[in-house]
């Protein structure tokens, strides 16, 4: 959420940020309601006053025994207490609009971020290995000989619908070797907190990462009132939800495993075969809260620990900062990882790294009290996908298929697999 009060000091700067994003220019509509806003609630303060003037006349016609003076001031105090009600309710109100503005505006873009419309306008800033060179045509994952025994889309269909997956067999032990490494790389070598988190959250915890209001058809909600989250982003960046952290404890660096579930509304038609696009899917997910003076340094060292996974598994990647017109909500400036998939001859995201600024703070009402004293400060949050893990099994299967129907799996995850290094084109390990 923004500050009102960067707005008023401001508002062309703030404009024109916005334009960056291809929005028209709201600074106009937020301070005439802010300016009504204000106006509302001193005209309350200036009741109230009056109103606390004549409360003390009352008792002091009381005591001289002027009856008519006591009525008339009595009635006065009636009238101003309901008009004092009025204004407040106004003024609250009007505060309420307000903030719901406010909450539906998405960040400013740093001035560093590629100014562009659509992913066509996002800057590829480095490369990591190189695709292997093939002797025969790849094909998609689902594809593979060896992964079909153990990708089954159509008893999900069945038991779900559309766009799930059940693994079986060895495909699923593959697919748990994955979450397994990349918690351990994070906890033992990048040194991140592991958490177990809830994924049914609040509505206040999806409105303090930005999933809510403007994007609750993205999600799902239960009858109870839970949200099932997008991504442990809202579990492990909620920790601070209205607390005031002294600043010794920052950064908290913490990483979780967990199921993810999103509509993917508006995603009709786009990537409906294979499992590179569920309702349902494994993430691990990077999340830290830093002062105001770290968070970029912090992004650019959460996007390295991304990288450290696909290198590690051998997969070649490219990393590419989003421009304005392609970045998500809540973020200032992104990186996204694509790995190779040679199935579809392409690079695709498999992380998103993300440095929101105090955007998500000032929604979560989450502070830090400055090592040197002062008045409190907002903290600033990163979030990044360290990986998803479907997209990772895709990318290991992809990358890793030989001519015969078989996987060559990475050498990382052999101790994962019982020592196992292959997936036969039977569907077993070997």
């Amino acid at each position: 959420m923004h500050d009102i009060r960067v707005i008023r000091d401001d508002p062309a700067a703030f404009d024109a940020a916005l334009s960056r994003r291809g929005l028209a220019p709201l600074s106009p509509e937020i301070l005439a309601l802010d300016a009504e806003r204000r106006t509302r609630i001193n005209a309350a303060e200036t009741a109230q006053a009056e109103q606390n003037r004549a409360s003390k006349e009352v008792g002091a016609a009381k005591a001289r025994g002027d009856e008519a003076a006591f009525e008339e001031l009595r009635a006065l105090v009636a009238a101003k207490k309901a008009e004092v009600a009025a204004m407040q309710a106004e003024a609250a109100a009007l505060d309420a609009e307000l903030r719901d503005l406010l909450m539906t505006i998405p960040n400013l873009p740093l001035e560093s971020v590629p100014e562009g419309a659509d992913e066509n306008d996002n800057v590829e800033i480095r490369r990591w290995g190189e695709p292997r060179a093939l002797d025969f045509t790849p094909v998609e994952h689902f594809e593979i000989a060896g992964v079909r025994p153990g990708m089954d889309f159509a008893t999900a269909a069945k038991l779900s619908g559309a766009r799930f997956v059940m693994l079986t067999g060895a495909v699923a032990r593959i697919h748990r070797a994955l979450a397994q490494f990349m918690l351990d790389l994070h906890v033992d070598r990048h040194g991140l907190t592991e958490v177990w988190a809830p994924v049914l959250v609040l509505p206040a915890m999806m409105e303090g990462t930005g999933q809510l209001p403007k994007f609750g058809e993205d999600s799902y909600q239960t009858r109870e009132g839970w949200w099932l989250i997008p991504t442990a982003e809202v579990t492990l960046t909620n920790t601070v939800h209205g607390d005031l952290v002294e600043h010794a404890t920052l950064p908290r660096r913490m990483v979780a495993h967990s199921q993810c579930f999103r509509s993917e509304a508006g995603s009709a038609g786009r990537d409906t075969t294979g499992m590179l696009r569920q309702h349902q899917f494994e993430k691990v997910e990077m999340v830290s809260i830093t002062d105001a003076e770290s968070g970029l340094a912090e992004h650019e060292a959460m996007t390295r620990r991304a990288e450290a996974v696909l290198e590690a598994l051998g997969l070649p990647y490219r990393t590419i900062v989003l421009c304005t017109g392609d970045m998500g909500f809540g973020a200032r400036i992104t990186h996204d990882l694509e790995v190779w998939l040679p199935g579809q001859n392409r690079y695709r995201e498999i992380s998103s790294v993300s440095y929101c600024g105090d955007f998500q703070a000032r929604r979560m009402n989450a502070r830090y009290r400055p090592a040197g004293g002062g008045r409190p400060e907002f903290v600033h949050t990163l979030n990044g996908s360290g990986l998803a893990v479907g997209r990772t099994l895709i990318a290991v299967l992809e990358n890793g298929q030989q001519a015969d129907g078989s996987v060559e799996l990475p050498a990382v995850l052999q101790p994962y697999l019982g020592g196992a290094s292959r997936l036969t084109a039977g569907g077993e390990l070997s």
